[in-house]
């Protein structure tokens, strides 16, 4: 099993290279997993450095445990919590979204249909409800709705109906196995329905827009966003947070003649990496992975020119008197 639970830490150089570590810097990994950036990070650090890490897998927080660095701070929780760190307390933040290798090569997770175990999913094993559990009471609506928008599934009814019959005939599906059986023959693989299982289960959507958020806050500025996606419902998430906060907005509802109120851009985009052609050829699960780095700038509400409008309404006041 040692032989199995491998982990290759996707983008390695390029993530940590784009957090620009300072060696007094305060740092965020909102994703430990099995530690290869943090590790990388550290070895950036002074002795003034700080990495804070977050992970809700038990096997994550006790690999953080044993690196024994007293400037490493462990929080046993999903990375939503950055919002309980104080503002401004970060120079830069990544996270790595997804599953990692040994999560998916453990059989007793549940997350791959290739292994056959207990249909479990959850990214801590001891908080939650496992997806066994909920497909217990789970209707063909919700069903549908979880695989169609979780797992981009055009297939999503028919899975669903499926499901229900298996239930209906033989009881609640416990494993993994009998999850993959519930695919009609001849449809593609069961990654769809596994993935959208996974996601819903954590609320991984959910808690990627929260941390994102938090993100404004915590950053200060110059600090760096670097966030690695691995399918098209995160990135998306992702690009639009960034395009969001990187452009200036400005109260068109202003008064005539009141110059608007603008706030300045809250994040610069840096851009997207993918991982090289030689990264892929050692690890395959790295071909889906996209990079998103952004530079907090500082965010402030200021008060613009008055825009053309106001200052001709100003001046045809102004020619009346």
């Amino acid at each position: 099993m040692q032989d199995v639970l491998v982990h290759h830490t996707v983008l390695l150089n390029e993530a940590v290279d784009a957090l620009s570590v300072q060696p007094g810097g305060a740092y965020i990994d909102g994703t430990f997993g099995r530690g290869g950036h943090s590790r990388l990070i550290l070895s950036r650090l002074g002795a003034d450095g700080a990495l804070t890490v977050f992970d809700k897998d038990p096997l994550a927080i006790a690999t953080a445990e044993s690196l024994a660095d007293a400037r490493v701070h462990i929080r046993h929780e999903g990375f939503a919590h950055l919002a309980d760190l104080p503002d401004a307390c970060a120079d830069g933040l990544l996270l790595d979204l997804g599953v990692s290798s040994p999560q998916i090569d453990d059989p007793q997770r549940g997350f791959s249909f290739r292994h056959d175990g207990p249909l479990d999913m959850r990214m801590d094993p001891t908080r939650g409800q496992s997806v066994a559990e909920w497909l217990e009471t789970a209707d063909i609506p919700t069903l549908t709705e979880v695989i169609r928008d979780y797992g981009e599934e055009r297939f999503a009814q028919q899975i669903a109906k499926a499901i229900d019959r298996r239930r209906q005939e033989r009881g609640p599906l416990r494993t993994t196995a009998e999850l993959v059986k519930t695919r009609e023959p001849g449809k593609d693989p069961a990654t769809r329905t596994f993935q959208a299982f996974r996601i819903f289960i954590n609320a991984e959507l959910e808690e990627l827009q929260h941390a994102l958020s938090a993100s404004l806050r915590v950053l200060r500025p110059g600090g760096r966003l670097v966030v690695i996606s691995f399918h098209s419902l995160e990135d998306r998430i992702v690009k639009q947070f960034i395009a969001k906060h990187a452009k200036e907005v400005v109260d068109r509802r202003a008064p005539v003649g009141v110059p608007s109120v603008s706030e300045t851009l809250a994040f610069k985009a840096l851009g997207r990496t993918m991982p090289s052609e030689a990264e892929v050829a050692i690890n395959p699960r790295s071909r889906s992975a996209v990079m998103r780095v952004a530079e907090r700038t500082t965010a402030l509400v200021t008060h613009g020119r008055p825009n053309d409008a106001s200052a001709k309404a100003q001046a045809r006041k102004g020619a009346r008197r």
